[in-house]
């Protein structure tokens, strides 16, 4: 079920919140030994929110549809008393005494957490070698996403009914993807990053994700909003991205170029995007051709920028106990603190023309559509999982090479949104021969969340992609 379709029953006294959540510890403690999603469990305090969540609304005191409803955070989201590793050993013994402001709205909202993710060693590209890696619950031998894999994998498993991942280059949306879910990678402030370890803080963005487009909308409206503890919070009202969702999308403009959309694409997640858009059309969306900015040197700028920005994040730890850290993450901290001011002042031109140009073309429409670059999951190896970065960009070369055409860099479609600070958003299109979901992506204006989510919600509703789910037992 969605987490919109469970929230009605336990509304209604159909279901009960602590029935559900030792439901769901058992299904976890089953299921989650193969696909190893969790990093730490929350039994005990999961327990006992769902007791009390079942209190409330047995005395009528109902909060809204988080209420009781099992869900899950990244683990790089600070937790009172629980340890926040960031898929770090440098970290295994980090216990905060506060909860992140994120943890803390989900609380309000009457949410139950199981527990904490798993996910990349400090949000990057690859895992610890002392860290379990989640899972591909789809196909065990593919992909299954970066940062936020463990939220990806653990809503596309049933193991919760939504999660919050982390997005700095695409770590939202391409778990989404892989994991055939929903992602939302909200505008640069609009959720507060205050208690959440950082990865680059001008490009973090703290988002949900979950099996319906709804349920994200409902995740992101309790979670969204001003939050004086963080500095880069944004102080703009905005409308319900769940209550906006019956408008459809009659008479919005969908941008959409062509070449930066479909070259170098997998060729049957290029026919269920063009088949996407089709089904807009029916649904009373315009397709309007627009020219997205070149994006040469845009992966190499946000490199830069994100890697000297990580060792800021590591300072306390780095380089003092650089042997503690994975093969990848040093070496991309060694990266970033090599480069040069003239290097990131580059960097930081590219980024100022990329948000600049991408920003024109998205005030032309209502949103941009392309792929969101996470797949169809591609075949893992030990290079791509516990490798060095080197190791990690070659085994990335050689299966572009591989192809025919030479398949483009996935972070074409993420990292511009990302250094643009726009929002994105994307969902299942499809999936391919061999039973791999395909995705879109929608990328918005700033703070055009309810838009977005209104244009994915009319797609998923007269689509059947969002029903099939994979076997995890």
């Amino acid at each position: 079920m969605g987490l919109q379709e469970v929230a009605r029953l336990i509304a209604s006294g159909d279901v009960s919140p602590v029935e559900l959540t030792q439901r769901m510890l058992d299904r976890i403690a089953k299921v989650d030994a193969t696909l190893k999603s969790y990093a730490t469990m929350m039994a005990e305090q999961a327990l006992a929110a769902a007791r009390a969540a079942e209190q409330e609304i047995r005395a009528g005191k109902y909060r809204g549809p988080l209420h009781g409803v099992p869900i899950a955070v990244k683990d790089l989201c600070y937790s009172s008393g629980v340890r926040t590793m960031g898929g770090t050993p440098v970290l295994k013994d980090f216990v905060p005494d506060f909860d992140a402001t994120v943890l803390s709205r989900l609380y309000e909202a009457g949410a139950v957490v199981l527990g904490k993710l798993n996910l990349t060693e400090g949000a990057m590209a690859g895992y610890h070698p002392d860290f379990d890696i989640p899972v591909n619950p789809w196909d065990a031998s593919r992909w299954a996403g970066v940062s936020s894999s463990g939220s990806g994998v653990a809503v596309a498993a049933g193991l919760c009914f939504a999660a919050i991942g982390t997005d700095t280059g695409g770590s939202i949306r391409f778990p989404s993807s892989a994991n055939g879910v929903v992602g939302l990678k909200p505008t640069y402030g609009r959720v507060s990053r205050f208690g959440v370890l950082p990865l680059a803080e001008s490009l973090d963005h703290v988002g949900p994700m979950a099996r319906r487009v709804a349920d994200v909308a409902i995740m992101f409206d309790a979670i969204a909003g001003f939050d004086p503890k963080d500095s880069t919070s944004l102080r703009d009202s905005a409308e319900s991205s769940f209550g906006g969702l019956p408008r459809g999308v009659e008479g919005l403009r969908i941008g959409f170029d062509r070449e930066y959309a479909l070259a170098g694409v997998d060729g049957g997640q290029a026919a269920s995007i063009e088949e996407a858009l089709k089904v807009l059309t029916s649904l009373g969306a315009r397709i309007v051709d627009v020219r997205v900015p070149d994006m040469t040197g845009i992966p190499e700028a946000w490199f830069l920028l994100c890697s000297s920005e990580a060792v800021a994040a590591h300072s306390a730890n780095y380089p003092s106990r650089a042997t503690e850290y994975g093969p990848y993450f040093r070496e991309f901290l060694q990266f970033g603190a090599a480069a040069t001011e003239t290097q990131l002042a580059g960097a930081r031109k590219i980024r100022g023309d990329i948000a600049r140009r991408l920003t024109a073309v998205l005030g032309e429409v209502d949103a941009l559509a392309c792929p969101a670059g996470g797949a169809p999951a591609w075949p893992i190896s030990k290079e791509t999982q516990y490798g060095s970065m080197t190791a990690y960009n070659a085994a990335l070369a050689a299966r572009s090479a591989a192809s025919d055409p030479p398949l483009k860099r996935p972070t074409v479609f993420t990292m511009p949104v990302s250094l643009a600070g726009a929002p994105a958003i994307c969902l299942p299109s499809g999936f391919s021969a061999d039973g791999l979901p395909y995705s879109i992506q929608f990328v918005g204006r700033h703070l055009s969340e309810p838009v977005l989510c209104r244009i994915a919600h009319a797609y998923e509703q007269a689509t059947s992609w969002h029903t099939r789910h994979p076997t995890a037992s």
